[in-house]
């Protein structure tokens, strides 16, 4: 499952590089793709190096001083092979939790209120486990390399409108569609990979917790609470983040969300269970 999941991730990484230097090429030649993507990347760049700084104070997290939940995260830390993130909390009442930072030596693993408030020691050691599991499979370096070229075939398409002036009508022709497709693709084959990603740390956590029926759980407890308090102060810029994303209607998970619907992602955690 795990083989399977990273090369899917792999080939839809190397699809968005491709239309990424199909539409650079087609509107200012490999040079003026390779700026484009340099431009981006050094937008995300700074965003990833600062992510977890940036996230944390948006929510106003504090650090977490329970020694009982710090020795959990330690535990399966450790059980994980990486150093033990930093742990904090945020006074947000819909039952959540994200993992951020640059690298496992630079992470941090933050619950809300509302986590600990409904979810009971289980349930929560297994949203522990996923969030470790996103530390561990380096998915926070993964969703930024995406939106660098996503954000890049954007960019491209966007300059593209303005460099159609002037343009022979018989390559306009041609122009248009990709630029109207190739970021709707791109956007496409982000999401993708967010919700592959999802899936991965999913079984990645219930074999580091050894407990995947906690972590389905708690999928569903998160998941009855989420849309009933998703009026409550949620960026949509850091939805993605979460556990559950707390913005996302049931009815558009399939297609336009960052995550994959949590009654899928209870199924395969059951399958795991049962092996």
């Amino acid at each position: 499952m795990t083989l399977e999941l990273w090369l899917r991730t792999a080939l839809l990484l190397a699809f968005l590089t491709a239309i990424f230097i199909g539409i650079g090429y087609m509107l200012a030649g490999i040079w003026g793709a390779v700026f484009a993507l340099f431009i981006a990347f050094l937008l995300d760049f700074v965003s990833f190096w600062y992510s977890d700084r940036i996230v944390l104070s948006m929510y106003g997290a504090k650090p977490c001083e329970d020694p009982e939940l710090n020795g959990m995260v330690e535990k399966l830390a450790k059980k994980a092979g990486i150093p033990k993130p930093r742990v904090y909390v945020c006074e947000l009442e819909i039952p959540n939790a994200f993992a951020t930072g640059r690298s496992p030596k630079h992470a941090a693993v933050c619950v809300t209120r509302g986590l600990l408030r409904v979810l009971n020691k289980e349930e929560i050691e297994g949203v522990l486990s996923h969030e470790i599991a996103h530390i561990k499979n380096r998915d926070v370096l993964i969703s930024t390399i995406a939106a660098v070229i996503a954000g890049a075939i954007s960019f491209l398409a966007q300059f593209g409108w303005y460099a159609l002036y002037g343009e022979e009508e018989e390559r306009s022709l041609l122009l248009i569609p990709l630029l109207i497709f190739a970021p709707l693709a791109a956007l496409l084959v982000q999401l993708a990979i967010s919700r592959g990603r999802e899936f991965l740390a999913d079984y990645t956590g219930a074999l580091i917790s050894g407990k995947p029926l906690a972590l389905a759980n708690a999928l569903r407890k998160i998941s009855s609470f989420t849309h009933t308090l998703s009026a409550e102060r949620v960026n949509p810029g850091t939805a993605h983040m979460f556990i559950v994303n707390p913005l996302s209607p049931s009815s558009f998970e399939n297609l336009f969300s960052t995550h994959p619907p949590v009654k899928e992602r209870i199924k395969r955690l059951e399958e795991v269970a049962s092996k």
